[in-house]
Formats: structure tokens, C-alpha cells, sequence
């Protein structure tokens, strides 16, 4: 603990570039050295004058402010030097010398992880075929990685969370602010069931130019960056360019020919990506470095279900009953989600808390299986923090449930 308030010490003395901390670390044998070298030292490492005055600010207070906030908040902080920190984020050009991070930090050197990425402004084409893929490739057994943005990154999460799959968020804001605010609930699900990561101090608002600088690290953290929807000046296309510069292997969903919103990636089919309709598309590529991980299965994302109509005996009258979920829709259901489904009724109205103790597993996993059944149409909410049921069980998997 004692050495973490220098790295934060290093990584927030204001003036200093991301690479100048880098040069500073390659000169000197740790941050702590870096603390208590004088301004000459540092000019040597290749700081400017300016850079150099800036290291004159010994204060720790910024530093253990931030170690107390993460502390408060359940944050973890992860450093160049710690073995959890990923050889592939290491390698790159200019790799954040911190990261800060929610929820639970994969092996990402073990894992075939992809970065999803793609415009805000996305059609309900490229939000289903975001959240399509980010299923598919989940249940074969990859690591999705994106920003949490609007459109194709929300979208992305979605899929990998329906499948029950891991999903990291890489933010351009503090590890602890929640942006776009309309992504509230896709935020506490990622970082209940997968992990938030920034090199933005907790508290750090978002500024325009900061998602341009994380967006190496979404390519850096991955194997492969798959473009779904992009126009021709696109966020996504700089992230594209990154993975390159990296040397990470790009991928690019086609669109219509004649779609604003589809010509970036056109073009970088054009220009030699590769060319993504299905998961395996891309996946297959990675099945021989990742023979435990990945598996081709086929499965596409269920669709949600549909209402059923009866006929009232002795009436005209037709009324609604829930439909039963189809055998394709249960193998896509968590043991969570299953068990969540199993407890809730159709027709009283149960509290979140209630569920959790009900079914006895915490709140922040019921909170992400009511949320990806939200999405699913197998629950509603009813009143504040209450969800019904709005499909049923087949009535062995009912049984089943009852018995275990």
C-alpha cells in the first residue's frame, strides 16, 4: 500500500503526458525513486524544463485521497508492475501506467478477448448485429471488451451479459461515474458479473478528448477489434487504426451499400479487414492459441417470447396467457437467471431483496439476471425495485426446480 500512493502520486501530477510517466519509470527503477529524484535527474530521463518543474509537487495528499475513495468505493488498483496487470496492455506503445478498476479482473492474457466497437448513433441494424455477435462470440467462449458507450458498445455488453458471458468496459471517465447516465443499469451489471476499468482517477468527469486516449486500451487489452457500424469519420475507425499500430488483427461487419453509417466499415473490408457475419467468422481464426476457450457452438440469441392467445370454453373470448419458453431459450438462461425465473410469480409483484433471499444469492446478481430477463421479456418490473414473471418454465424444468 505503502508504494501504491507513488504510483497514483506519478500517474496524477498534473502536466505530465501518459508517455512522459512511461519515459520517467524506463529511467529510474520506480515511481517512489521518481519522487525523491531532483529536476536535473529528471531531465535526463527526457522531460522537458516544464516537465520537470511539474515533479517539483511532493504532495501524497492527491495520492492517498484517491486510495481512500477507492477503498470506500470497492475499487482496485492495478499497476505496471503487478502480475495481474496484462503482458498484452503492457506491450503496447503507450500503455496506462495504472489502472483502476470495478468487479473482477480477468487473466486477459489467457483469454480471447475482442474489442466490439462501432458508432453512438447506430441503426436497429447495428444494434442487432452488435448485440447478436456479442452473444454468439460470449457463448463460443470470448471475452468482449468495449467502452460502454451508446449504440454498438451498449449493445455489445447486452449480448455478452444475455449469454451469461464475461464483458470488460473500458471508460473514458473515472472507474466510478457512470456515462451516459441512460447506461446506469447496463454500468452495475458489468461490474457485478465482469469488470469497469480506467486509467482516470475515481471522480474524473468525461472530457471529449479522453475517449479518443482510451480507446487504446480497449484495443490493447484484445486480440482482435471488430467494427460493427461505423461512417466514414468514426471514433471506432481510430480505435481500428490503433489495433493496427498494435498489431491486432481488424474485423468489420458489412452493411448496405447505400448506409451513411455502414461506409467505414466497408471500407475497411475493402482495405483488407476481415469479414465478420457470424462469431466463428472471426473466432475461428483464434481457435488454435485458445483450444481451452473456444468452441464453435452455433447458438444464436433466443428470441423473446411471444404471447399466446386461448379461447375462454363457452365464450368468443380470446385472453393472453404467458408463453412458454422454447428449449433454444432455456439453454440460454444463466443458473441465475434460471433460478430467479423459478421464484418469481406471474402475478404477485416481489422485491429485489426478497428474490435474493428467497433464491440466497446476492443482490448484484439478481439485480444483472432481472436486467438481461428484463431485456429478454421473460420479466417485468412492477413498482419499485419489484419484477413479475412474463413467461413461463416448461413444466419438467418447473418440477426440476421444485426437487432441487
Amino acid at each position: 500500500m505503502a508504494a501504491l500512493k507513488y504510483w497514483i502520486w506519478l500517474a496524477t501530477v498534473p502536466g505530465l503526458t501518459n508517455r512522459s510517466r512511461l519515459q520517467l519509470l524506463a529511467h529510474f527503477s520506480s515511481p517512489e525513486d521518481v519522487y525523491y529524484a531532483d529536476g536535473e535527474e529528471a531531465l535526463t530521463a527526457g522531460l522537458s524544463r516544464e516537465q520537470a518543474n511539474r515533479l517539483a509537487d511532493r504532495s501524497l495528499e492527491r495520492a492517498e485521497t484517491i486510495l481512500a475513495d477507492c477503498a470506500k468505493k470497492d475499487l482496485f488498483v492495478l499497476t505496471m508492475d503487478d502480475a495481474a496487470y496484462p503482458v498484452r496492455l503492457r506491450n503496447i506503445f503507450d500503455p496506462p501506467v495504472l489502472l483502476y478498476g470495478r468487479g473482477a479482473m480477468p487473466l486477459f492474457d489467457e483469454e480471447a478477448a475482442v474489442a466490439v466497437v462501432g458508432t453512438r448513433g447506430a441503426t436497429p441494424y447495428g444494434v442487432h448485429s452488435a448485440e447478436e455477435l456479442g452473444y454468439e462470440m460470449a457463448r463460443s467462449g470470448a471475452l468482449i471488451v468495449s467502452g460502454m458507450a451508446r449504440g454498438i458498445d451498449a449493445a455489445a455488453h447486452r449480448g455478452a451479459l444475455r449469454a451469461g458471458g464475461f464483458t470488460a468496459a473500458v471508460l473514458g471517465c473515472g472507474v466510478d461515474v457512470v456515462y451516459p447516465e441512460a447506461n446506469r443499469r447496463l454500468y452495475e451489471d458489468i461490474a457485478a458479473t465482469g469488470v469497469i476499468l480506467s486509467e482516470y482517477a475515481p471522480g474524473t468527469g468525461p472530457e471529449g478528448w479522453r475517449f479518443p486516449a482510451r480507446n487504446r486500451i480497449i484495443s490493447g487489452l484484445s486480440v482482435a477489434t471488430l467494427v460493427v457500424e461505423a461512417p466514414e469519420k468514426s471514433g471506432a475507425l481510430i480505435t481500428a487504426r490503433t489495433a493496427l499500430d498494435q498489431g491486432r488483427d481488424v474485423f468489420a461487419v458489412p452493411g448496405p451499400i447505400d448506409a451513411p453509417e455502414s461506409r467505414g466499415c466497408n471500407g475497411l473490408i475493402r482495405s483488407g479487414a476481415g469479414l465478420v457475419a457470424q462469431a466463428w467468422d472471426l473466432l475461428g481464426e483464434y481457435e488454435h492459441r485458445f483450444p481451452h476457450r473456444l468452441h464453435a457452438t452455433g447458438e444464436k440469441m433466443p428470441a423473446p417470447p411471444q404471447p399466446a392467445a386461448e379461447v375462454v370454453p363457452g365464450t368468443a373470448e380470446r385472453v393472453e396467457t404467458l408463453p412458454v419458453l422454447t428449449r433454444e431459450q432455456l439453454r440460454g438462461l444463466t443458473e441465475d437467471q434460471l433460478r430467479v425465473m423459478r421464484a418469481l410469480s406471474a402475478d404477485r409483484p416481489m422485491l429485489t431483496d426478497e428474490l435474493a433471499e428467497e433464491i440466497q444469492i446476492p443482490v448484484r446478481r439478481v439485480l444483472a439476471s432481472l436486467t438481461i430477463l428484463e431485456i429478454d421479456g421473460f420479466v417485468r418490473p412492477d413498482g419499485a425495485r419489484c419484477f413479475v414473471r412474463t413467461a413461463e418454465l416448461p413444466l419438467e424444468e418447473n418440477e426440476h426446480g421444485k426437487e432441487g
